[in-house]
């Protein structure tokens, strides 16, 4: 399979904006997330990135999740990257990864704080704004 260098989506009404930098490690997932096929929209992605962490494309990776809303089937997709990122970390790849919320949004800030039980080698980072 021929490597990917970066997949790149711009926001729609029901998808997020996707930067996907596999070569340089950098990985930014923003806006809304609720695509009528997940399994289609995310299947790439997570294919792309376990590739790219199998193939130690770089020693780095930065993740950053800046979303607004997401739903469940987005959330399992997510869960399933970040399974990827924290079997990266625990193998010696330095992750960072970026919770990004608006300061006022209870849900996504507890959204992150969910998904930061599950790391134990990553860098995880919440990363409020106003």
């Amino acid at each position: 399979m021929a490597v990917v260098e970066s997949i790149e989506h711009e926001a729609t009404d029901r998808t997020p904006a996707v930067q996907f930098d596999f070569g340089a490690g950098t990985y930014r997932l923003s806006g809304e997330s609720y695509p009528e096929d997940a399994a289609n929209f995310y299947g790439p992605l997570t294919q792309g990135l376990r590739q790219a962490i199998e193939d130690r494309v770089s020693d780095e990776v930065e993740f950053t999740v800046e979303m607004i809303y997401f739903n469940s089937s987005t959330a399992k997709a997510l869960m399933n990257m970040f399974q990827i990122l924290e079997d990266a970390a625990q193998s010696g790849v330095q992750v960072r990864i970026n919770w990004c919320y608006h300061e006022d949004d209870e849900t996504m800030e507890e959204f992150g704080e969910d998904f930061s039980e599950d790391f134990e080698h990553a860098d995880y980072r919440m990363c409020p704004s106003s």
